[in-house]
């Protein structure tokens, strides 16, 4: 598996991976699919604001994608990232996600950051799991704060120090 930078010939594969997730899952709580030019463009706002933009590519397929961005927009957030991370079901358990977030720990440290923040539904057992084994904790829990498939979700954030 090689984890690389995203290139916009990438992003049809990333779309699909995310559109999979918005049409069956509460992995992300937006209804609205993406298309591949909006994946091209999130590559580019994360390269123009110095972020990591990355896939996880297995035989010479794209089967995962992460990076992060901004948490907040106020200056004193400048230090922390909001992270995302998404791996096909058939690479999930491969270690794709596991490469993907090394790589995205590492690139956030070369920029100076100091956290990163995950925002993770409580039905989403499995990445809670994953995000725990990566040293994340629990830092805050919100309760019904989403609605997706009519029914109410709780936020849970994930968190962990870079330093």
């Amino acid at each position: 598996m090689e984890i690389r930078d995203a290139a916009a010939r990438d992003a049809e594969a990333m779309a699909a991976i995310v559109n999979r997730e918005i049409r069956e899952s509460t992995a992300t709580w937006t209804t609205e699919e993406r298309s591949p030019a909006d994946m091209e463009a999130w590559i580019a706002e994360r390269r123009a604001q110095g972020y990591p933009a990355l896939v996880a590519e297995a035989g010479g397929r794209v089967v995962g994608y992460a990076g992060c961005g901004p948490f907040r927009s106020f200056p004193g957030y400048r230090l922390t990232a909001e992270h995302s991370v998404y791996v096909s079901p058939e690479a999930q358990g491969l270690g794709a996600g596991r490469a993907l977030m090394a790589a995205v720990e590492a690139a956030a440290r070369a920029r100076g950051l100091h956290a990163l923040v995950g925002g993770v539904g409580s039905e989403n057992t499995a990445s809670l799991a994953f995000h725990r084994a990566l040293g994340f904790t629990e830092a805050g829990r919100l309760p019904e704060v989403g609605r997706k498939f009519d029914r109410w979700l709780t936020l849970i954030l994930m968190h962990k120090l870079l330093v």
